[in-house]
């Protein structure tokens, strides 16, 4: 298969979003395990976050959850119909709480932003049963 062909399996917007869970499993997520000090390491779950050996422990949770999506989107999984969009909504939610109770956050407004910008990927994804085939 030609990548012309690999890209036209999913909207430019599912191959953004593959894209970065491609970057996160390959790229990011090692890095954050075997490189970024245990001092320097944080890890936001549903808004809160973990920080040091908390966060250390957890990352391999994040590195799973990206090389599925990235698995997910290359082949078009069914499973990842509803997973993917509720995963995202969980990330919309996570980063209004954050906002709020952070003391670095935002705030109501910048949540509200925030939690706004990552319902429309989710929305997105939900619509995007039909897609997802195999």
């Amino acid at each position: 298969m030609n990548l012309r062909e690999e890209w036209a399996k999913r909207p430019w917007w599912m191959n953004l979003i593959w894209l970065f869970c491609l970057f996160m499993t390959f790229i990011y997520m090692p890095f954050d395990l075997f490189i970024k000090p245990v001092a320097e390491d944080q890890e936001v779950w549903f808004g809160f976050m973990l920080t040091g050996w908390w966060a250390k422990a957890t990352a391999p949770l994040h590195w799973l959850i990206y090389g599925a999506g990235a698995y997910g989107f290359w082949r078009m999984r069914r499973w990842m119909w509803p997973w993917a969009s509720l995963y995202t909504a969980q990330v919309a939610i996570g980063m209004l709480i954050w906002c709020l109770i952070d003391p670095r956050g935002p705030g109501l407004v910048g949540g509200a932003v925030a939690c706004a910008v990552f319902c429309v990927p989710t929305v997105a994804l939900w619509r995007a049963r039909a897609q997802f085939t195999s």
